[in-house]
């Protein structure tokens, strides 16, 4: 029964192709690893129920390919969109330079002001890393975005930043409409008590 669920979120994972998108995706949804996993061709989509703050949020992931050829396939996927997850590959600098690129599109087909933004530094496993977690930050902070490091093998930092993306987006007036009643959100005055950067 769906009676006691808040609300439905859509969400978006944008960025390039190869950064782990559909990795960190699976890894949410189904605490799956697939080192094999191929590139997604067009859009895939999965829905997670998750709890935060003792509310009941359903979530709409949509999983955009990265690359150029498919981009003609995505402004309609933004729109309405509450949230955006923006990821990079920390062991690829060309992956954080397009950045902006990411950022424009989502800015320009996104028609809610207010849509909540993480940025994601993925694969923070692997030893070769090009981008600093203070370059991340920086990004992040210039862009009035949440920031984190994560890696979807490890699984290290995948959860907590769905549940500091969802439980920014329910402290968001008007960014979400309430479709039952008798459900308060819970809006705490620490939103990040886990440690990591919360809302940069």
């Amino acid at each position: 029964m769906d009676d006691d669920i808040l609300t439905t979120l859509k969400i978006l994972i944008i960025g390039e192709s190869g950064v782990g998108k559909s990795s960190l995706l699976l890894r949410f949804t189904d605490d799956l690893f697939d080192p094999q996993l191929s590139a997604t061709i067009g859009v895939d989509f999965k829905v997670k129920t998750l709890n935060v703050e003792g509310n009941k949020t359903k979530l709409a992931i949509w999983d955009t390919a990265g690359q150029e050829r498919f981009r003609t396939l995505t402004p309609s996927y933004y729109r309405g969109a509450q949230g955006a997850i923006l990821v990079y590959d920390v062991s690829s600098r060309e992956t954080f330079a397009k950045l902006d690129n990411w950022l424009n599109e989502l800015e320009t087909f996104a028609n809610k002001p207010d849509i909540v933004k993480m940025l994601v530094a993925n694969k923070i496993d692997k030893p070769n890393r090009e981008v600093t977690k203070e370059e991340g930050l920086k990004f992040a902070r210039k862009h009035s975005m949440l920031f984190i490091e994560a890696s979807a093998k490890t699984k290290e930092g995948v959860e907590i930043a769905f549940e500091e993306l969802v439980e920014k987006i329910l402290q968001t007036p008007g960014l979400w409409e309430n479709r039952s009643t008798g459900l308060n959100v819970t809006n705490t005055s620490s939103p990040n008590q886990n440690g990591n950067c919360g809302y940069c």
